[in-house]
């Protein structure tokens, strides 16, 4: 099953994606400008091989619903993700908040 909710995160608005996979969920948190995601995301894919692209992304670990995922800190970023001001360890709500 895939869910797709809208998500307030201090007044602004963004979208919450749940796909119910085996025996694991993906969880996407995204706006028109990124989106942090959980462990599923290869960042290096994007810091190398599609460098070009500058894709504003990060990953986090050991999340298992989009509240976990909110605030658990960023453990890998996009290269293209630091003219942001996101930085390794800060906390997934506030990094989606610098690009609100």
């Amino acid at each position: 099953m895939i869910t797709v909710n809208p998500l307030e995160i201090d007044g602004l608005v963004f979208t919450a994606i749940r796909v119910e996979l085996p025996k694991t969920n993906l969880l996407i948190i995204t706006n028109e400008v990124g989106y942090v995601m959980c462990g599923a995301l290869d960042v290096g894919v994007f810091n190398h091989l599609l460098a070009d692209r500058k894709v504003i992304a990060a990953r986090a670990l050991g999340v298992r619903t989009i509240d976990d995922l909110l605030e658990a800190p960023l453990e890998s970023i996009t290269d293209a993700s630091k003219a942001y001001g996101w930085e390794l360890g800060m906390p997934v709500k506030e990094a989606l908040l610098k690009i609100a």
